[in-house]
């Protein structure tokens, strides 16, 4: 093994490898490791490193299917893609308990993002928010210079919206608003904001700094209702603890971050099963969950006339069914396919349900039995193969572990030991 070192010279123009042949020499991999490395499953290298650069190898994550899922009248199997347990199980369940209540009932509004330009040292704010203003049309028409499919849509550039923010001084903060329809809009309306930006200038005698879309979206935000019955989730006493469990995420922003990433464990895994951007989609949910001034739920959980649950999700969500990687991904074209939304509408409709579902699952889990012992069931197979299990040994030593209630490593390496020595 050779002494690490850093930086690397010439490693973007080895081949895949070459890299790791090079990483092998620096960091003492067996030949079975660098095995492990040339395998990339279902993503050919050659697209691979078409992605991202210095690529050497490629991560697989399990692609697991929720079902049971009934939106807006309409069947829908949603791939997913997570390494987290229980998720998928968790998921599918609430949606099966929401469908005896008709599922989920979804909403999304027209796919409005935002483009930010920053524009600095303005003499007048006043006369340069009126100039701006003034030339409204200008600036749009020029916006939509760079999309003849949007504008062929009726889509692209729609308004503008003058800011001004506390602590920027002779600071205006122009919104581009963008109808982006199928995509999730990123490089057109970053190309928007770029080329309108000296046209700015010009207007208000100011200098632009950043031009870049807000990932807080949220003039593109979609929603979803559903009933979940007390019968089905063991009576009164747990929908009275959920509803308990619900203010305390509320109004406590410590229990809040972790309430919203039970959310997020649904729409994360979706978004990376179809190769959607999921760290936008994160940073405009937790952003939105802040945007009162207090981070808080992105859900809504409430008792109905019937004592039932009605559980409610508010969420902005930036997703395209075309563009990025989502059609240059052998597997994300199918898990796609198998999603079947017909527009990026009714993808953020699914999406919100799924968060809906996910969290509800989470919630209910906590408010009755604890996280602990489902999660940790389903947990306790990675905790076998960790040990070295496989094939029928990984059930037999989970089982045992879930029986007695003793769920570790030490014990699965123990219960490992016993069971080969058998044979």
């Amino acid at each position: 093994m050779t002494e690490k070192k850093s930086p690397v010279e010439g490693f973007r123009h080895l081949t895949v490898g070459e890299r790791i042949t090079m990483i092998s020499s620096m960091t003492g991999l067996t030949q079975e490791e660098e095995r492990l490395l040339s395998n990339t499953g279902g993503l050919p290298v050659e697209i691979a490193e078409h992605i991202i650069e210095n690529v050497f190898s490629t991560i697989e994550i399990p692609l697991g299917l929720a079902t049971n899922f009934l939106i807006n009248g309409k069947d829908f199997l949603i791939p997913m893609a997570v390494e987290e347990a229980s998720v998928v199980a968790a998921c599918s369940n609430a949606a099966k308990i929401a469908r005896a209540s008709g599922g989920f009932t979804a909403w999304s509004t027209e796919p409005l993002m935002i483009g930010q330009i920053q524009l600095t040292d303005i003499e007048d704010l006043d006369a340069a928010t009126v100039a701006l203003q003034q030339n409204r049309e200008k600036i749009l028409e020029a916006a939509n210079e760079k999309s003849t499919t949007l504008r062929s849509l009726g889509a692209g550039a729609k308004e503008i919206l003058v800011r001004r923010v506390d602590g920027l001084d002779r600071q205006l903060i122009l919104h581009l608003l963008v109808d982006v329809r199928e995509a999730m809009g990123a490089n057109i309306v970053n190309t928007m904001c770029e080329h309108v930006s000296p046209i700015i200038e010009e207007i208000t005698g100011g200098e632009v700094i950043l031009r870049i879309l807000s990932n807080l979206s949220d003039r593109r935000m979609a929603y979803s209702s559903a009933v979940f019955p007390s019968r089905l989730i063991g009576g009164e006493d747990v929908a009275r603890r959920i509803i308990k469990a619900y203010e305390f995420a509320r109004f406590d922003p410590y229990r809040a971050a972790t309430h919203n990433k039970g959310i997020m464990n649904g729409i994360d895994a979706v978004l990376l099963a179809t190769y959607n951007d999921w760290r936008a989609v994160e940073a405009g949910a937790h952003s939105f969950a802040a945007s009162t001034g207090r981070y808080s739920s992105l859900t809504r959980f409430s008792l109905n006339p019937d004592g039932d649950i009605l559980g409610e999700i508010s969420i902005p969500l930036a997703v395209g069914t075309v563009g990025g990687a989502t059609k240059s991904i052998p597997k994300a074209v199918v898990t796609r396919k198998i999603l079947n939304v017909k527009d990026s509408r009714e993808f953020a409709q699914v999406l919100a349900s799924v968060g809906l579902a996910q969290n509800f699952a989470a919630v209910r889990a906590l408010s009755a039995e604890g996280i602990q012992m489902g999660h940790m069931s389903l947990h306790s197979k990675n905790i076998a193969i960790s040990a070295g299990a496989r094939g029928e040994e990984i059930d037999q030593i989970s089982k045992t572990m879930i029986l007695e209630k003793n769920i570790s490593i030490s014990r699965a390496s123990e219960l490992l030991k016993n069971l080969r020595g058998k044979h």
